[in-house]
């Protein structure tokens, strides 16, 4: 059982996002919307390492080769999750520290992912194989159907029912066989469609990094904007004779996000000018001021939200009784199964009703000066550092007290003799441990509300709303988001396995 957070925090949580909600609503609109956006710090020694393209090479060598121990892992490891390195790397340092990297590096984990780089490997030995030489892709483009986010969040969905529901978090066999079935659809998008369509449509985990990379202090920028107006060939976009076109299609002159870019450096390398470098920027300047909204972006936005929220509700010791319950109502032959399925849906259906009711009020409030279709799109930013911090927090109580690093590390395969529980179980119970972690999530709870604040009244004044408390309901959104969150990290927790 994971120790919750002690209740002294939690009123030092709701006292603080109180404070920010009420600075908020009554102080004056932001005034500096359309001014002049202060310089970014340029990191031209990160361009650099691009450049000598090897250390890029490296960690992708790295991380396939951690690929292919979490797969020879599960199929031939002990089936005792606790001793296997494939479902310890893959669902509590992998999938646990993904969503904590944003915070410092963005989207770097694409620019590294073996997925796709496997992938691309095949498809080019079987291209040199057959004589032909080129990507060993048909460059179809992808169905109109296909675009967008909409197949990413879909498999985010599925991804999140197979590990939650089916429970592969806790079988390094079928761990395996997701991280193969990942490969095999990675290959197969790349083989059919132009450029890396699985990374900017069908990918889960790469839209989701995309996203909360809005938050991101990092990005991948022009320098000067007049050197990029006066280009005509656009080798950001085309690549060169020794540079692969961006695989993600983006022009960098016009290039206002992060959602798409993968970090990979293909730009940085084939740029004429050395114009486009990694850069620091405030945290959140993306969401409040420069994201275009769409509606696709907003659904995985707010999904994504509710899905967060559900990853804590698992761990709660009574949700097991909630799932047989709607399972048994449902008369399902698994009621477990059926019962997850269920409160899944709810959990988003419920999040998206709340979020549109009250989109519906503030729309009102303003007289009909902005419209429904708008607002919900528009102001769905305001979910995003809300899912992201929590994100976070509720990954710290795996991070710091789930992982014993030194004991994987001497046996992926967990066939030796020992109990990494006990080590686990010191882990957990250690005042020093719970008092940094409580620091931390306390801290990132509060930041992420004010975060969620400010890009409400950005949003708020870009979008014409010129009296603060006419963002009250919306606030209250964030409110009982945030409430929730501090309710799920005051409650006692299930370990994943």
């Amino acid at each position: 059982m994971i120790h919750p957070l002690p209740s002294s925090w939690c009123l030092l949580i709701l006292v603080s996002v109180a404070m920010v909600a009420g600075w908020a609503l009554l102080s004056p609109p932001p005034v500096q919307q359309h001014g002049e956006i202060s310089k970014p710090l340029i990191l031209n020694w990160i361009g650099s390492y691009f450049r000598m393209r090897w250390p890029l090479l490296v960690l992708k060598l790295v991380m396939v080769g951690l690929f292919l121990l979490v797969i020879f892992s599960g199929l031939y490891g002990t089936p005792i999750p606790q001793r296997n390195l494939a479902t310890e790397l893959t669902w509590n340092i992998w999938w646990a520290g993904l969503i904590v990297s944003v915070f410092f590096l963005g989207s770097a984990w694409c620019a590294v992912c073996p997925w796709q780089t496997i992938a691309s490997w095949l498809l080019r030995l079987s291209a040199m194989g057959s004589g032909k030489g080129g990507s060993g892709s048909l460059n179809l483009p992808v169905p109109a159907l296909l675009r967008g986010v909409w197949p990413a969040l879909l498999l985010l969905v599925v991804l999140t029912w197979l590990e939650l529901g089916y429970g592969i978090t806790a079988n390094p066999y079928v761990t395996a066989l997701l991280a193969m079935l990942m490969l095999m659809m990675t290959t197969a998008s790349h083989a059919l469609f132009e450029r890396k369509a699985f990374c900017r449509h069908f990918c889960p985990v790469g839209r989701t990094i995309g996203v909360y990379a809005q938050l991101a202090p990092v990005a991948l920028r022009h320098i000067d904007a007049e050197v990029c107006n006066h280009c005509t060939t656009l080798e950001c976009y085309h690549g060169s004779s020794e540079v692969e076109p961006c695989p993600t299609g983006l022009v960098m002159k016009n290039l206002q996000e992060n959602t798409y870019c993968i970090s990979c450096g293909n730009c940085v390398r084939s740029c004429p000018e050395s114009n486009i470098a990694w850069q620091l920027r405030p945290m959140s300047q993306e969401a409040c001021r420069n994201a275009r909204p769409r509606l696709d972006e907003a659904w995985f936005m707010l999904v994504l939200l509710a899905l967060a929220a559900l990853h804590g509700m698992t761990m709660l010791p009574i949700w097991e009784t909630w799932v047989r319950q709607l399972g048994g109502w449902l008369g399902g032959g698994s009621q477990l199964l059926w019962g997850f399925s269920a409160g899944l849906f709810f959990t988003v259906l419920f999040t998206v009703i709340i979020y549109a009711g009250l989109v519906a009020f503030t729309a009102a409030l303003n007289r009909g000066g902005v419209g429904f279709g708008r607002l919900f799109v528009g102001m769905a930013f305001i979910t995003l550092p809300l899912a992201f911090t929590y994100h976070i927090a509720h990954n710290l109580s795996h991070l710091f007290r789930e992982n014993n690093i030194h004991q994987w590390l001497l046996h992926p395969f967990g066939l030796e003799h020992g109990n990494p529980l006990a080590v686990r179980h010191m882990a957990m119970v250690s005042a020093d441990t719970n008092t940094v972690l409580f620091a931390l999530q306390a801290g990132l709870i509060v930041v992420g509300f004010w975060l969620s604040m400010m890009i409400l009244r950005y949003r708020g004044e870009k979008l014409r709303i010129d009296r603060g408390w006419r963002l009250a309901p919306l606030c209250l959104f964030a409110l009982l988001v945030t409430s929730l969150h501090v309710w799920l990290l005051s409650q006692p927790m299930m370990m994943r396995f």
